[in-house]
């Protein structure tokens, strides 16, 4: 079964038999890797036997393949089609606390578009091939059929979700699935976050810092927002091996939604330029980089309107 797809049990909302477990084992059954969701819409955290890296880079989501492990843990790798371990006594106490169901869509041979807004699904309207849809609280998601890389923010409001990530299950949508796009396929640039030994990174020139001279309109202290940053930059400068470029739109969106509340001008471009600055630094792309931090930015001014 795909997302094209539709039950043949009686609907009640999105859930079969007015349940995530219902909706679970429907959607197993025809072979769409499924797993729970809590509160907010993420999955439940890892197993105890998985703390700690017990599982090497699993609980990172760094690695391809089903999770091992009994109870559900790892996200999307927790993902199964086995009605046995989704009604197993490990996984029943979880599924009394879910509150919806994610699918994996690699593992059913799909590519989710996730767009987030009205201004991303009008682009989507214009620029991609029609395909089935279904609404989500903000957007839509367009189900294509095939497989490719995972990437965020390859675009404003724009997500693309197929292997190694989950998308949250909203019913079977409508409309005719098409074969995934070159189109789509083009919006996902390799990101090389590792240089050869040897090779420099950047010859970047130097950038402009953020100071109180360029946020003359921000309602908070220089300590407030030099303290954000430094803590960002971290986070950017810790991804030596991979995920750095994807670390620096999350940091951006993150710091651009602090100031949504301000007059300003509160020195976004510059605090963008910092963070380019260290992305570059760990090996990411500057185009890459720069396009991960715009869009960053951009996304949280989206988010507050």
């Amino acid at each position: 079964m795909t997302p094209d797809c539709t039950t043949r049990r009686r609907d009640v909302g999105n859930q079969p038999d007015g349940s995530p477990l219902g909706t679970a084992l429907v959607l197993a059954a025809a072979g769409v890797p499924v797993l729970p969701l809590r509160r907010g819409k993420v999955p439940f955290g890892n197993c105890h036997s998985c703390k700690d890296g017990a599982c090497g880079g699993r609980p990172n989501m760094k690695a391809a393949g089903p999770c091992r492990c009994p109870a559900p843990c790892h996200a999307w790798a927790a993902a199964t089609t086995d009605p046995h371990v989704l009604t197993s006594p490990l996984w029943a106490p979880v599924w009394r606390e879910a509150v919806g169901v994610a699918y994996h869509p690699g593992g059913a041979g799909l590519t989710v578009v996730d767009l987030d807004n009205a201004a991303a699904v009008a682009w989507a309207r214009e620029t991609l091939p029609a395909t089935r849809t279904v609404s989500t609280t903000r957007g839509e998601h367009w189900f294509y059929r095939g497989v490719m890389p995972s990437s965020n923010a390859v675009r404003p409001g724009v997500d693309i979700k197929s292997l190694i990530q989950y998308a949250r299950w909203l019913g079977p949508g409508t409309g005719r699935m098409a074969v995934l796009p070159a189109a789509v396929r083009a919006l996902v640039v390799k990101e090389d976050t590792t240089h050869g030994r040897g090779e420099v990174a950047s010859s970047l020139p130097a950038r402009a810092t953020w100071s109180r001279q360029v946020a003359t309109g921000c309602r908070h202290t220089e300590r407030y927002v030099r303290t954000g940053l430094e803590r960002g930059l971290a986070l950017v400068r810790a991804r030596t091996e991979s995920g750095a470029g994807s670390q620096a739109f999350g940091v951006a969106r993150f710091l651009a939604a602090q100031h949504t509340a301000c007059p300003g001008p509160c020195g976004l471009p510059a605090i963008g330029e910092e963070i380019v600055a260290v992305a570059v630094l760990v090996g990411v792309p500057e185009p890459y980089a720069r396009r991960a931090v715009a869009n960053g930015l951009e996304a949280a001014v989206e988010r507050a309107a």
